[in-house]
């Protein structure tokens, strides 16, 4: 009689934004037996905490990682902060995590950016860590569909005007808003033409009920302020 073979499950560290390529990434490491996802990991603006791009309030993404019933690993990074600067910090960091939780790999919510893919895998060469990338190559306008039908809720948090209608800071992430899109945008905004906050979905146990707030133009972006609806 042959005895099966035990399967020892992954343990997995999540790159976390805040924004739907996160939260995908998330449910999709959720979704898989042999992987267990033990803490999200995200850098903050120390000087106004506020996470690093998307300009989310940090309170909600520790929201956020609750709803996801997850450790939120904050890395506070000093402003400004060169890449050089940036690298020992998130170098130390990983560190500190493999030591805490046991780690075996890092996922990403990258989707096809080859240089960010190289990017990641060349700073984490020698780290012992894997890495994994659930959405990889999955063409971005079947993506952004199977996110909206699947049930995750993000709204807009940054644009790029230069590329985008600036009215469409603070919008929701659906159907009517793809369909609303430049055709030069990329549905899920890889390229970087807009970032989102994931405030509902079938990754989370209870949904982080925002509102846009204030809309501020600042270092060429468009940034939506997000509040938290039970807070006002």
């Amino acid at each position: 009689m042959r005895i099966p073979a035990i399967t020892e499950t992954k343990r997995v560290l999540l790159s976390w934004s805040s924004g739907k390529d996160s939260a995908w990434t998330l449910y999709q490491l959720q979704k898989d037996p042999a992987v267990e996802v033990v803490g999200l990991l995200t850098t903050f603006n120390s000087q106004f905490k506020r996470s690093a791009i998307h300009g989310v309030r940090q309170q909600l993404l520790q929201l956020q990682a609750e709803a996801a019933e997850l450790p939120l690993i904050e890395i506070p990074l000093p402003w400004p902060c060169t890449n050089e600067r940036y690298e020992t910090i998130m170098e130390r960091a990983l560190v500190d995590a493999r030591a805490q939780l046991q780690i075996d790999a890092v996922a990403f919510g990258d989707l096809y950016l080859e240089d960010i893919r190289r990017y990641r895998e060349t700073q984490m060469a020698g780290t012992g860590l894997d890495l994994v990338f659930p959405l990889w190559q999955i063409p971005t306008d079947q993506l952004a569909q199977q996110m909206i039908s699947g049930g995750l809720k993000a709204v807009i948090t940054c644009l790029d005007p230069r590329v985008m209608p600036e009215h469409l800071a603070g919008d929701q992430f659906s159907h009517q808003l793809l369909a609303e899109l430049p055709e030069t945008v990329d549905p899920c905004g890889e390229n970087g033409e807009f970032h989102t906050f994931a405030w509902d979905g079938p990754m989370f146990k209870n949904s982080v009920s925002v509102i846009a707030g204030e809309v501020v133009k600042r270092d060429g972006f468009v940034y939506a302020d997000l509040l938290l609806e039970d807070s006002l």
